[in-house]
């Protein structure tokens, strides 16, 4: 299912900002970014996270500036030395002018940034202030799954009641198959003897209803309204049922496999190819759903 949310955050001299995206997935994965030396903020938000979802693709992404009175910085000496020797060498071999400070200060590395020291007691209120905003942020994005949720339900009833109609529609046809596959059965035969009356009236019913038998679709439709049954069920409580829905659409494949099979007559046959299509739009929108 997807989601968006991005909060903003603050606590003395830190400023962030938390976002969290997700697009659809069979499983949880979970993929979070933020910056080096964060490593307790990340395994707070994932753990949080995968506390509170269970499918998707989900992106976190914490932001952070700090403020500081003055920046400070500190000289590589012993680059800056290796540097020098090598400089000089160099342009004595080559009779070139000495090189000025100012180039070589312009290596990367020879002047570094020095991040102002923070005792432990900070460190932990900061983290507790990131994990607060986090939660903040998490709230909205659940918020904007639900949001979709409801949308999605709308949907998959509206396909619900589409099977259902198709499988009632399946069913009117099933009633009329006997005496269709009689009058076919007859129509071969008198094709063949040119009278159907040559062979026993007795044995012509033996095999008209051995026929029906084999094209008897009654239980695959008794299990189609089962689970159309169970699929609203699901969609009532209260969790997590996409792999419920999941599992249910699998089980109504095979059911509208199986009476597409045994299908003796083209309408038949239509009714069961739109029934299929119905049953995968129903199987595509469960992916969405956690």
């Amino acid at each position: 299912m997807t989601g968006f949310a991005r909060t903003a955050g603050s606590w003395e001299n830190y400023h962030w900002t938390w976002e969290i995206k997700s697009v659809n997935g069979r499983a949880l994965d979970v993929r979070c970014r933020v910056p080096s030396g964060y490593d307790g903020v990340e395994q707070m938000a994932r753990k949080t996270m995968k506390a509170a979802i269970a499918r998707g693709s989900v992106n976190i992404n914490l932001q952070l500036n700090r403020d500081t009175e003055g920046v400070n910085f500190k000289v590589n000496q012993k680059m800056l030395d290796a540097l020098v020797e090598v400089a000089t060498q160099t342009a004595m071999e080559n009779h070139l002018p000495q090189p000025g400070l100012d180039a070589l200060m312009t290596v990367r590395d020879v002047i570094q940034y020095v991040e102002p020291e923070e005792d432990d007691a900070t460190i932990k209120a900061r983290d507790a202030a990131l994990s607060a905003s986090f939660e903040e942020t998490l709230i909205a994005f659940k918020a904007a799954r639900d949001v979709e949720g409801a949308a999605l339900q709308t949907v998959l009833a509206e396909l619900l009641d589409e099977i259902e109609r198709l499988v009632k529609q399946a069913d009117s046809l099933a009633t009329e198959m006997p005496e269709l596959i009689r009058q076919r059965y007859t129509d071969k035969v008198n094709a063949l003897l040119g009278d159907s009356n040559a062979i026993d009236p007795e044995r012509i019913a033996q095999e008209v209803v051995l026929l029906a038998t084999k094209a008897d679709i009654k239980e695959e439709i008794d299990r189609l309204y089962a689970h159309i049954e169970a699929g609203r069920t699901h969609m009532k409580a209260d969790g997590q049922i996409g792999r419920k829905l999941d599992f249910l659409t699998q089980e109504f494949n095979r059911e509208a496999n199986t009476l597409c099979s045994k299908a003796s007559d083209i309408r038949l046959t239509d009714v069961g190819l739109s029934l299929k299509t119905a049953i995968d739009q129903f199987r595509e929108q469960v992916q969405n759903i956690e």
